[in-house]
């Protein structure tokens, strides 16, 4: 039986459409999505507004997150260090998590049969 992993990747919104096509063209079947805020090294911006500026410390981003067989996840990684990738500051993060259990409610089946 091989290990499950739970990957979080957190990118740019503008990137999610295509992450998506990707992982969908790799054989993900589901994924959580989810719109958060964030600062990392890019450290928020400046903006102005009626022509008074002002700080907006937390940037939009995008989690998806994919629970995925660890022979699959290689390419979920390569797939999303390739589409979110600028080369810039504020590309994102992935964060890869071993998963102890997983269970599909509906059936009750576990392991890989639940993905």
């Amino acid at each position: 039986m091989s290990k499950i992993v739970k990957i979080e990747i957190i990118t740019r919104q503008s990137k999610f459409e295509e992450l998506k096509k990707a992982l969908n063209d790799i054989g993900i079947s589901g994924m959580t999505v989810t719109q958060v805020l964030g600062f990392g090294l890019q450290k928020g911006k400046t903006e102005y507004y009626r022509g008074t500026e002002y700080s907006v410390d937390l940037l939009p981003k995008v989690k998806v997150e994919v629970v995925a067989s660890e022979e699959l996840a290689d390419s979920v990684i390569d797939s999303a260090k390739k589409i979110c990738s600028t080369g810039g500051i504020g590309d994102g993060k992935i964060f890869v998590i071993p998963v102890d259990k997983v269970i599909r409610i509906r059936t009750g089946e576990e392991a890989e049969e639940a993905l």
